[in-house]
């Protein structure tokens, strides 16, 4: 499909076609977990589902809807977090149990949701903790007098 798509568009409108269609593939695994019984008692769902799916846009570096080896090493590189190659695969192996190279959607999402400890979930949350800090004041800072030095 996007052999056809870049035939007919090129750059930046075949990019962008392949990023709505993408979004529009999430957004539907994403009503799957709201209509889904088994998380109808999660606090925040609608927003835990749309930073999920944000986050996940972020690295799905070839919009195949996978994260592979190549877009977690990216990952955890963009967070501070570097790993070596053995720690991604087991990474991947945790989210997935074995049974693929690249985490998907769901995978992705059951792991964020889930009550088992992955790492990639720890490292997760650590960067929107990471992120939620009040800024830094910028500019000069405030004029004091000599009184209210301690």
């Amino acid at each position: 499909m996007s052999v056809a798509l870049s035939n007919r568009f090129q750059g930046g409108k075949a990019f962008g076609l392949l990023k709505a269609r993408q979004e529009r593939r999430l957004a539907e695994i994403n009503r799957e977990f709201l209509c889904d019984q088994k998380y109808y008692d999660e606090e925040n769902l609608p927003e835990k589902l749309a930073a999920f799916k944000e986050k996940y846009m972020e690295f799905d570096l070839n919009n195949e809807g996978e994260i592979d080896l190549m877009s977690l090493k990216r990952m955890m590189e963009k967070m501070g977090v570097p790993k070596t190659h053995l720690e991604m695969k087991k990474m991947i192996s945790e989210v997935t149990g074995g049974v693929s190279d690249t985490i998907s959607y769901r995978d992705f999402v059951n792991m964020m949701l889930g009550k088992r400890s992955a790492v990639l979930r720890l490292v997760m949350m650590f960067e929107g903790k990471a992120n939620e800090r009040t800024p830094k004041p910028v500019g000069p800072p405030p004029e004091r007098d000599i009184a209210s030095l301690p």
